[in-house]
Formats: structure tokens, sequence, C-alpha cells
């Protein structure tokens, strides 16, 4: 029994090494950063990316490393929550709210940040859009009932639809998204909203595209 309870430690030992081993380690800029989110329709009196370009010196003398920008899209109309909505409820996930102003606006204000030090994160909200998305247009892109209606991924979140990770369609048009938004304004990363709620294939399969 001591042998063999010796074994067992040592196979797991092994085991946790080997996990270990295997791990993606994040880039020092990620594991040292010191993080400010954002929402910029708050931050500033402009409230837009001009605002927060305007703002940078400050956040850079506060000690910030990364700038994480609340969702930048175009919020859904169709079953919003309050006068405004909620920005976690994209319409385009290829457009700037034009509250906040254009790509241009944001290809500036990156490039601003990075003459400082600065890393630019945007939040992207992959687990549901807005009623209103141009998805939509896509309905096998979403989950559905019994009955054939599309549905919320949560009962309680009434202004948004879920999307139906498992078309492999949608994965390349995320994954697709994602790299645009990289090349074309040089953004640093992403924060993911619910990222444990996306299956971790698609995660892997993102990652890699990116």
């Amino acid at each position: 029994m001591l042998l063999l309870g010796l074994w067992v430690a040592l196979v797991a030992q092994t085991s946790f090494a080997q996990t270990i081993a295997s791990v993606r380690l994040a880039p020092p800029w990620l594991s040292s950063g010191v993080i400010y989110e954002l929402f910029p329709r708050q931050f500033s009196p402009e409230g837009n990316l001009n605002g927060v370009t305007a703002r940078l010196d400050e956040l850079k003398d506060l000690g910030v490393t990364i700038v994480w920008l609340m969702p930048i899209h175009p919020i859904g109309e169709k079953l919003r929550k309050g006068t405004y909505g909620s920005p976690y409820a994209a319409r385009d996930y290829h457009a700037v709210n034009p509250d906040y102003g254009t790509k241009d606006d944001l290809k500036r204000l990156v490039s601003e940040a990075h003459k400082r030090d600065l890393k630019i994160i945007l939040d992207v909200v992959l687990l549901h859009t807005a009623w209103d998305n141009v998805l939509m247009a896509h309905p096998e892109f979403y989950k559905h009932d019994a009955r054939g209606k599309i549905v919320p991924p949560v009962r309680e979140w009434t202004d948004v639809a879920g999307l139906n990770h498992e078309n492999p369609e949608l994965r390349k048009y995320l994954t697709t998204m994602l790299k645009d938004w990289v090349t074309e304004t040089d953004v640093d990363g992403f924060r993911c909203d619910t990222a444990s709620m996306v299956p971790t294939s698609f995660w892997e399969e993102a990652r890699a595209a990116l």
C-alpha cells in the first residue's frame, strides 16, 4: 500500500510538472501590467475616443500601463434596457459607436498610447449580440429553443441574443473580426467578456489565428 501510494504521488507530481511546462505564459507587459478599465462615454467631458486620447498623459502619470476600453461598438436599439442601452449589446462588431467617433479616432488613440508605452485592449462580447445586430441576417449563427425561436444566453438577459458557437461559419466570422481590429487599428489585445461561457475550443482557435 505504501509503495502504491508513493507511485501515485510520483505520477501525480510528474503530471503536474508536465502541465506546468505546457502552460502558456502571459507576455511580461500583461503579467506585470497595471490595467485601467474605462467607459469612454463617462471618462471625459467629450465622452468619446478623442476624450480618452486627451487624457493619456494622466493615465501614464497614474502608473497605468494597459488601457482597457469597454465595448466601443454601436449599441443595439431593439429590446434595449434603458434609454441608452448596454454597451455589451453590440449591433455591429466591425464598427465604432458613432457617439465615440471613428476608426481613425481609435487608430490615433492607439498610436498616441504606444508613444507613451501604453497598451490598448478592446472589450469584446462574443457570447451574445444585440437583437438588431447585422448577424441577424444569419439566424443559424444564433441559439434557438425547441420552437425554433432565437433565445438569450441567459433568460434574464432579455436585451441580447445568444450566439451558437457550434456553427463553424460563426467561428470563422468572429475570428476574422478579431484579426481585422488588430491589423486595422494596431490594438494590443482583447478583454473577453463572459469568456467562461464561450467554448474553450473557440478561444483556442482564435488565439492561434491571432
